[in-house]
């Protein structure tokens, strides 16, 4: 019983700042998404060493600052935008300044993982045009590596208390800030989104069919696992549940599907040509 209880009451434990450098605060998130971008780099690295793609380092280095940057502009405006556009509306300055109205320091608080992947897509259709080199490729590429990342990103969630799960009676439920028995929803996602994702994109990372592949089963898996992820989770407060029952974020799971599924069958279809070009 102490165990169980010792586990269901670790969030309390966990102090969300990793440590501070005068009145600067270094916390667990921002090096959960430093070790996210460093996994990923590493994996690229990798990749290039077995010669599985034909980038360089200094390529691929290049891709990942635009990658940070569109995830960053794309995951802040995508929250903005969709899931509290009246606070911002209000408030236009809390889109990006991180001090509340006394003065403190509070970070800037809210992303959105479908702006972020939007914003990912548009900084690559920028950066192979700089480089003339093709988005399907690069997609192949740098795919695989990915859902390696999230997991970390998804712990960062865990570690600063947020985004936690609804309430729950099961015994692997977690008490987070309000002190009741809720879904570690986080380490679910870290886990399907992540480690399981993870393995099924990098065991196939070879065996493609036709250039391009990647992009749109990956899509369709994290749709897939967040689409059901989403019923542990607790919505967000602001928006609550379309129709009754779904979140914004499923309906935006139920698009990505949709249109990772009719890629992969039309890019099936011109395969031959997709990997002659």
């Amino acid at each position: 019983m102490d165990l169980i209880n010792s586990y269901q009451r670790l969030p309390s434990h966990i102090d969300p700042v990793a440590f501070r450098v005068g009145a600067f605060a270094v916390t667990w998130y921002s090096l959960a998404y430093l070790a996210a971008f460093t996994v990923v780099y590493l994996l690229l690295i990798y990749r290039i060493k077995k010669k599985e793609g034909d980038f360089s380092r200094e390529e691929i280095s290049d891709f990942l600052l635009y990658a940070i940057i569109g995830l960053l502009i794309g995951a802040r405006f995508g929250y903005v935008l969709f899931y509290d556009p009246l606070y911002f509306w209000h408030s236009p300055i809390s889109v990006i300044w991180p001090f509340d109205a006394s003065g403190n320091y509070t970070g800037i608080r809210g992303m959105s993982y479908f702006g972020g992947l939007t914003g990912i897509v548009l900084a690559s259709l920028i950066f192979v045009r700089k480089y003339k080199t093709n988005f399907w490729k690069l997609a192949d590429f740098v795919v695989p590596a990915i859902p390696a990342g999230y997991f970390f990103g998804r712990l960062g969630n865990f570690l600063n208390g947020e985004l936690y799960g609804r309430v729950t009676t099961k015994p692997w439920g977690m008490y987070f800030s309000d002190g009741l028995l809720r879904h570690p929803s986080q380490l679910y996602e870290a886990f399907f989104e992540g480690l399981v994702l993870f393995a099924i994109l990098w065991v196939n990372r070879g065996n493609r069919k036709f250039s391009g592949q990647l992009l749109p089963l990956y899509l369709f898996g994290y749709g897939f696992y967040r689409f059901f992820i989403e019923f542990f989770r607790e919505p967000d407060p602001q928006l609550g549940l379309f129709f009754g029952l779904l979140t914004l974020n499923q309906l935006f799971s139920i698009l990505a599907m949709s249109v990772a599924a009719t890629a992969f069958f039309y890019f099936g279809r011109k395969g031959a040509k997709i990997v002659n070009s």
